[in-house]
Order: C-alpha cells, then structure tokens, then sequence
C-alpha cells in the first residue's frame, strides 16, 4: 500500500505553537521533507524527534516531489514541513500535494499556525471577507496588473513582505490604494510581538525614517463599496447613452436587455435610458 503525505503545520515563532498531534507524527513518520533542515533541526531537537529529514525547497520542488512521491508509492509515509507556518501557503509545498494527488497518493493536512490568519485576527480590520496575495511579484509588468486589481479590492487585504523591499511596497500601495488604513505586523508570536496599526501614507513616512527590520505582514482595508460604485457609475457617465448600450449589443444583447444593463450600471431605471436614448436621437437630428 501507498503510504500518506501528512502536511504538518509548525511554529510561526513561538515553539510552544504546535499540536500535539502534530509532534506525534513527526516522530512516527519514516521521513520529513523540510524546506531548510538547517532551520527545521531546532524545533526536532526541540521535541526530541529522531525522524531522518530531508530538503525540500523552491528550487528543488518539482524533481524532488518525484522523488518523494515515488517513496510515498513505495509505502513511506512522510510528513511535509515549511520553516513556519502551514505547508502549502506561499511555499513549494503546493507542487509537492499536486504530484501526489495526480500518484493517487492520500494527503490529509494537520492544522495550525499560520502567520496569514494570525496577523488578520490581530488588525483590528474587517475579517469576514478577506484575500490573501502573499509577496507582490517581483516582475514589474506582473506587480502592477496586481495592484490593479488589488485597487479595487474591497475585501481586506493580505500581504506578506521582506525588510528590505518593505518600504517601495508601501509606496506603491499608497500610490495605487490611496488613504487606506493598514496594520503592519512583525515578530508574530514572539516576545517583541509589534502591532502598528495606521494608513499607507503614514506608514510609508514611517519607514522612510525608520529601518524596516525582520518579516512583515501586512493587513490592507479593502475598498468600500460604496466608493466602487460611485467610481464605476461615474465612468459610464463619461460616455454617452448610446456608446454604453453599444457596448452591450456587441456582445450580442438585444436592445430591452442591454437597456436594463445601462440602468443597472447608472443607478437610473430603464424608462430613463429610453428617454436619454430619445433625446440623444433628437439632439441629433436638431
């Protein structure tokens, strides 16, 4: 029989944050995939779990899957571990639980830490609704189509960023997202835990005079609706009644239903689109 791939969730900082079910497969599993063994060994010693490990990192991920997707099918079991947090999230775990599924290989994750969700708790913004973007990509052209869309996110925002890069992102995101409030949180879990609740503008004055230091996740308030509404209702004003209910007939409504589509988009009822549509005609003709 195939043996299970168990995705093992561990500390995003303090060692005391992690389950007991999950130390006690860590210690029955025949291996442990780690995406820095160098890193990982502090909490196996930790918990004195013997387990032989192995590396399992972004630049490895898709031949060494192979590898341990062929030990999984052998009969080993083998638990997957990031250097903090939930495997999978923002990490090469993802490539790893694909080729398993694909090897009809059993997965089954355990729960814990995950510094996302952690910090969302900790911002004091809305967390009903949420999206997470984990680190902005670094290709220009790809960076900005995100912030695009991200403009007009009116979900909270999720991202995670580095030190040295912490700075431009605020920039970018005051630029694109304009006065938003912003949580910047470091150090989760640990003792020098810091909770920095303000807006991007502010936020990027800050760090412009002070050195950004460690990891950061940053939690965004999302546009409201209210203003997304209002921005998209005045852009169809911007054209006229009969350029917006063209745009609907090319994509082949009929006049009654792109009507409605018109009214829907500017907030006014379909009697009034047929009398503008009218007086266009008639303004015209005149």
């Amino acid at each position: 029989m195939s043996g299970i791939l168990y995705l093992c969730a561990t500390p995003i900082g303090n060692l005391e944050d992690i389950t007991f079910r999950v130390i006690k497969t860590l210690k029955e599993v025949d291996l442990i995939a780690a995406e820095d063994t160098r890193h990982s060994i502090k909490l196996l010693n930790h918990y004195e779990i013997k387990t032989p490990m192995t590396s399992y990192h972004e630049y490895n991920k898709v031949e060494k899957a192979r590898n341990l997707v062929e030990q999984l099918r052998e009969g080993k079991n083998i638990a997957l571990i990031t250097d903090a947090g939930t495997p999978g999230i923002s990490d090469p775990g993802e490539e790893l639980v694909r080729q398993a599924y694909l090897a009809g290989i059993q997965v089954t994750s355990l729960p814990g830490a995950c510094a996302a969700i952690t910090a969302l708790t900790l911002s004091g913004l809305p967390t009903r609704r949420f999206c997470f973007e984990a680190f902005l990509p670094s290709d220009k052209r790809e960076r900005q189509r995100i912030l695009e869309e991200l403009k007009l996110e009116t979900r909270t925002i999720i991202l995670y960023e580095a030190p040295h890069r912490l700075s431009k992102t605020l920039k970018e995101l005051t630029q694109e997202l304009g006065a938003r409030r912003v949580a910047i949180i470091k150090e989760l879990t640990k003792k020098h835990e810091t909770i920095m609740q303000s807006t991007l503008s502010e936020a990027t004055e800050y760090f412009e005079q002070q050195e950004p230091k460690g990891e950061y996740v940053l939690v965004v308030e999302g546009k409201s609706r209210k203003e997304v509404e209002t921005e998209k209702q005045e852009r169809w004003e911007e054209i006229d009644i009969r350029e917006h209910m063209k745009i609907y007939q090319d994509q082949g409504k009929d006049k009654k239903e792109a009507m409605k589509l018109v009214a829907k988009d500017r907030g006014i009822s379909k009697r009034e689109v047929y009398q503008m549509l009218i007086q266009e005609e008639a303004d015209e003709e005149y």
